[in-house]
């Protein structure tokens, strides 16, 4: 029981952290790609005003990357945005490992806990018999809590696991969409001119 009590108290922990630190405002300001964007269209990209953006968010971090490389080739900074997206993967999904262990474990160790606690009740019964029988029942129900816990702690663990991985994901797809909308604005595409199309009558006559 105490080995499932720990793990309760740090899947806990590290839900109440991630879920503080993955906040939306937090990863994606509301209205910071806006803001950047229309700082690049007005050409203000001062290398201390880069630095700032990069410290305020993982999408400032992103859209900082790219401006950092923006006089490269659009592929050469769409490699860019995806070298520090992969890193930025790695620091929000920090935690996320261990709390996948942990509802992978959790019911294996309640599990081990009732076998431990049934085998223990056997060789008494082997050594003095079968005695009372609400003895017996109650050593049982005592072993079936250690299973009990184990699903107890692993459910919520695992349901923050995946909610949180789904989270992340889509947080990456919103500040790759940003960071492409910012390189166009850095680089816009060419337009190509359209011919004139010539009247059929007057081709004719020509």
């Amino acid at each position: 029981m105490i080995p499932l009590l720990l793990l309760s108290a740090v899947a806990i922990a590290i839900i109440v952290e991630r879920a503080w630190t993955l906040r939306r405002s937090a990863v994606i300001p509301p209205s910071l790609g806006d803001e950047v964007r229309a700082w690049a269209a007005r050409g203000k990209l001062d290398p201390s005003h880069i630095e700032s953006l990069r410290r305020t968010s993982p999408l400032g971090s992103l859209l900082a990357a790219a401006l950092d490389v923006r006089a490269r080739p659009r592929d050469l900074v769409r490699e860019r945005i995806e070298d520090v997206g992969r890193h930025l993967v790695h620091r929000m999904e920090r935690y996320l490992n261990t709390l996948g262990t942990i509802a992978a474990s959790g019911p294996l160790l309640g599990l081990f806990g009732t076998v431990v606690g049934m085998i223990q009740m056997f060789l008494a019964i082997g050594d003095g018999g079968l005695g009372d029988v609400n003895q017996l029942a109650a050593g049982i129900g005592k072993a079936l809590v250690c299973t009990a816990t184990g699903m107890i702690v692993a459910i919520p663990a695992l349901m923050a696991h995946r909610w949180f991985r789904g989270r992340i994901a889509e947080y990456i797809v919103a500040m790759e969409h940003e960071a492409m909308l910012l390189l166009d604005t850095i680089e816009p595409r060419p337009v190509t001119a359209v011919a004139p199309v010539r009247p059929a009558a007057a081709t004719a006559a020509g």
